[in-house]
């Protein structure tokens, strides 16, 4: 076997080894974690983690919006199949951006055993902004991803790994296949994950091979990256340490107030006033059983401040994972209108956060911020034409005797058409559309529909409301570590020495 011929991503000095980071920034959205604020958070000697969900269609949006600053086209130049690379220029980049009213070239919608065009655009997209994140410097960069996405994780993984990633995340189900999918990819042989199916068919699940001698990888071995699942409970963590396909360096503990996709409740599931889930005892993982494990762990969800820190480190932990802080702060890929009316709304009040049991497609329990001018008003969401032209959330089913593929989200009478059940479309809410909408790249639909935000946080976003706007990233970092005169106005916030 043969290494890669050249090094992706260019740092100005080899990588050394480094102490586990107390940081690890959130993999949040699409493109909210992007490539800027990854590399903001790993230059500050932290884990920067980009998301690579939705990273085909992010990167041909990109190019049709004229690749403001050329990033883009630089990280691809340095892509090792050029042919590929520019291929993907040529078909999508617009010099002048796009005109007014003009809807985006959409990557086709992939099928389970037609999906080469999107897995290539995958594999660039996720080489691209791991590339972007490690240029220049020689700490360590993350990919996150969700596991519920079995469709377009295989190439996203690749191609992060052509990049030299140091560590993947994934939550959003359980990722048991993936150390093994790492192990192969990085010894340059092919990697197979399986594919979930509903109904009644040849069986439970197909496989899916990513093999890269296919994409012209034949026989190249990579840097094996840590893999950090995301967990909910200490069970799991023990599943998946005697399990999983191949090893795991780590783990983030993940509770219930995290932003984006929460586990769901453990046993009978029961419901407040609002409709909210309900999570009690059972919900939390035992640190004890956690230490005994002896893999390092991170907390996450409500441990945004020097605070929880701290009692993460007591508690034996590594550090914390944080997502809501850096969502809101210059780097992130948040658009500018969206992040400034946002923090404006929860400083006035008028902003909170609702744990939403039906806007996932996925059934996951999913954090929706109440802020007006989005898809949460009931009225915006009423009004949306139902389409599924992007599909990341679309869940496989036995059509006679092949797979097909089927969105609660999509159009109700498709669904129902494919064997859905008219009652699984309620509430359900294209969060594909409005996350690519959330970063800034929202699709113009017939007709000239605008697709809407529906934006994800924490519950602690309220806490938002006692930072100075245009804080940035290292602004984070020093709060966090406890950093004299970082982190949020005290005085307006009417907090004076209380910085928790």
């Amino acid at each position: 076997m043969t290494t890669l011929p050249h090094e992706p991503a260019a740092p100005e000095s080899p990588p050394q080894p480094t102490p586990l980071p107390r940081i690890i920034q959130g993999g949040m959205g699409v493109a909210i974690s992007n490539w800027v604020l990854a590399q903001s958070v790993s230059r500050a000697g932290q884990l920067g983690v980009v998301s690579g969900t939705g990273i085909d269609n992010l990167l041909v949006r990109r190019l049709q919006d004229g690749d403001p600053g050329g990033h883009v086209r630089r990280a691809l130049a340095h892509f090792p199949d050029q042919e590929r690379a520019q291929k993907a220029v040529r078909d999508y980049w617009l010099e002048e951006g796009r005109a007014p009213g003009q809807p985006y070239k959409r990557v086709p919608l992939p099928s389970v055993t037609n999906h080469r065009i999107a897995w290539e655009l995958s594999l660039l997209g996720s080489f691209v902004e791991v590339f972007l994140a490690r240029e220049g410097h020689g700490n360590p960069v993350g990919l996150n991803l969700l596991t519920k996405l079995q469709l377009h994780n295989l190439p996203a993984l690749y191609g992060a790994m052509l990049a030299g990633v140091d560590t993947v995340i994934m939550g959003a189900g359980i990722p048991r296949e993936i150390p093994g999918v790492l192990d192969a990819l990085a010894d340059g042989r092919p990697g197979t994950a399986r594919l979930d199916v509903k109904g009644e068919g040849s069986g439970a699940s197909v496989p899916l091979t990513f093999d890269p001698s296919e994409y012209g990888f034949g026989g190249v071995t990579l840097g094996r990256p840590n893999f950090y699942p995301i967990i909910s409970s200490h069970v799991l963590a023990g599943v998946l340490t005697r399990k999983a396909t191949g090893s795991i360096q780590g783990f983030v503990i993940e509770g219930p107030t995290a932003g984006g996709h929460n586990a769901p409740p453990r046993g009978q599931v029961s419901y407040d006033e609002t409709g909210q889930p309900i999570y009690g005892e059972r919900d939390v993982a035992d640190l004890a059983e956690m230490r005994r494990i002896g893999l390092p762990f991170w907390l996450a969800g409500g441990s945004g401040s020097p605070r929880a820190l701290q009692a993460a480190l007591d508690e034996g932990a590594a550090g914390i994972q944080v997502g809501t802080l850096f969502a809101y702060c210059r780097e992130s890929g948040l658009r500018p209108e969206t992040r400034d009316r946002t923090l404006a709304a929860v400083r006035a009040g008028e902003a909170g956060v609702y744990t939403d049991p039906l806007a996932s497609p996925t059934g996951f329990p999913f954090k929706v911020v109440q802020l007006a001018g989005t898809l949460a008003e009931p009225e915006r969401y009423a009004a949306r034409t139902r389409i599924c032209d992007i599909g990341y959330l679309r869940e496989a089913y036995w059509d006679g005797d092949k797979p097909g593929l089927r969105c609660s989200a999509e159009p109700i009478e498709t669904y129902v058409r494919k064997g859905g059940e008219v009652e699984d479309t309620v509430g359900r809410k294209c969060l594909c559309n409005a996350l690519m909408a959330d970063a800034g790249h929202a699709q113009i639909q017939k007709g000239g529909e605008v697709e809407q935000p529906l934006l994800t946080s924490g519950d602690d976003l309220v806490r938002l409301a006692h930072w100075t706007p245009g804080y940035t990233a290292g602004d984070v970092i020093g709060y966090l570590l406890g950093e004299p005169g970082a982190g949020p106005d005290l005085a307006v916030a009417g907090e004076v020495g209380n910085r928790a």
